[in-house]
């Protein structure tokens, strides 16, 4: 269940849906220039922010580290030439019979598809004087995939092919009946369990034959799969990107691109997620935070980061990152290592000095990034040195 309110502080419509173990809030309505590429603004995102804290109780507080993703469209708005005054341009869709019973529908959205297919229609069949032989059907009409759909569904998933249960479950909600051709394509995981379906990333119940199945339902690029086929791209910004390279293989190995089209695809998809999908204007409200802390804070911070950075260089690298790591037994990639330090290396050499650490824990408490991975490790770290440096006994 979501909630749409028409009376907001300026007049504009604001809602907030559950959607795909996320929460979708919007919305704005402002004018803009046209473009193939529109991009999310921060202001919208501030305007959004600051609406939906109306609805929620105190103990809940939305930050700006809490938009995963954001993004933009551009609706045209239609004047319908049946009237004469401004309050003629229409938000929704208009129907327009000529002289000659041309019949024009102009304006909608996709999700009054239907209503408007079946509007227009009747407006046909009402001036051209058409005879149908059998009334409006769409109301009965089943999508592909609903016609063998039941909700148990997904545990014959489960049990037919050895998959995860929040993955069936994800697959036979999307696919519908369609999920078991979508199951035949996933590989073997090698792992006791699940037999097969190896997680796009592992946050989200996407798998490999989810792109699969799309390049064979022609998807040709990877923004494509990403945005349109698997929609991960509006749940997580980042963690799309961090499914990139594993995306890329897969749609590689069905559409036998070569390297350098591989590396075409991925150029690609990192400016839509930058532009159309919020990276950038996510990335800008954090860089364009003002240190403000305390003394004590600072020097806490400071013991923080001398924690990682034990050869007192002035910054932190992986190889700080590798040594924390090996230190308290822990495996992880080398492309692993690299996420963690690009999270916070605003200036992109490969470093995290002192000044970079100190902007994202201003960031982390004033709310605009929730959590991050980098000062986490650094936390544990220097916790351990300071317990190690306290000494004890009986």
């Amino acid at each position: 269940m979501g909630l749409l309110d028409p009376a907001t502080s300026d007049g504009r419509v604001i809602f907030f849906l559950p959607w795909e173990g996320a929460t979708i809030a919007g919305t704005t309505d402002r004018p803009c220039e046209v473009t193939h590429s529109p991009s999310p603004t921060e202001e919208d995102i501030q305007f959004i922010l600051q609406e939906i804290r109306h609805y929620l109780t105190s103990d809940i507080e939305v930050r700006r580290g809490d938009v995963l993703s954001a993004w933009a469209g551009i609706r045209p708005l239609v004047l319908d030439p049946n009237k004469t005054n401004t309050e003629a341009i229409a938000r929704n869709h208009i129907i327009h019979v000529s002289d000659s019973n041309l019949v024009t529908i102009a304006g909608g959205k996709w999700t009054t598809y239907r209503s408007m297919a079946k509007e227009t229609m009747d407006e046909a069949i009402k001036c051209c004087q058409l005879k149908p032989e059998n009334d409006c059907r769409t109301d009965g009409l089943l999508l592909e995939g609903a016609h063998g759909y039941t909700p148990t569904m997904f545990i014959r998933l489960v049990q037919d092919f050895g998959l995860e249960n929040e993955v069936a479950q994800h697959l036979a909600n999307t696919y519908g009946d369609r999920a078991f051709s979508v199951a035949k394509l996933a590989r073997l995981t090698g792992k006791r369990w699940p037999i097969v379906g190896k997680r796009l990333h592992e946050e989200f119940p996407y798998i490999d034959a989810e792109v699969r199945y799309a390049v064979r339902e022609y998807a040709c690029t990877a923004v494509d799969v990403i945005a349109r086929r698997l929609r991960l791209a509006f749940l997580n910004v980042q963690a799309t990107e961090e499914a990139l390279p594993f995306i890329i293989d897969i749609m590689a190995e069905e559409l036998h691109w070569s390297k350098s089209e591989k590396k075409a695809q991925h150029e690609q998809a990192v400016q839509f997620l930058k532009a159309e999908m919020g990276q950038d204007v996510n990335k800008a409200s954090k860089e364009d935070i003002d240190i403000n802390l305390s003394k004590e804070e600072i020097r806490d911070y400071v013991g923080r980061f001398q924690s990682l950075d034990v050869d007192k260089k002035g910054y932190i690298s992986v190889n700080d990152l590798r040594r924390s790591f090996k230190k308290h037994g822990e495996t992880v990639t080398e492309e692993q290592l690299h996420e963690l330090l690009r999270e916070v290396d605003l200036n992109k050499n490969g470093e995290v000095d002192l000044s970079e650490y100190l902007q994202m824990m201003q960031a982390i408490k004033s709310g605009a990034i929730v959590y991050s991975r980098l000062a986490m490790i650094a936390n544990t770290e220097y916790e351990k040195v300071s317990v190690e440096r306290s000494g004890g006994g009986l």
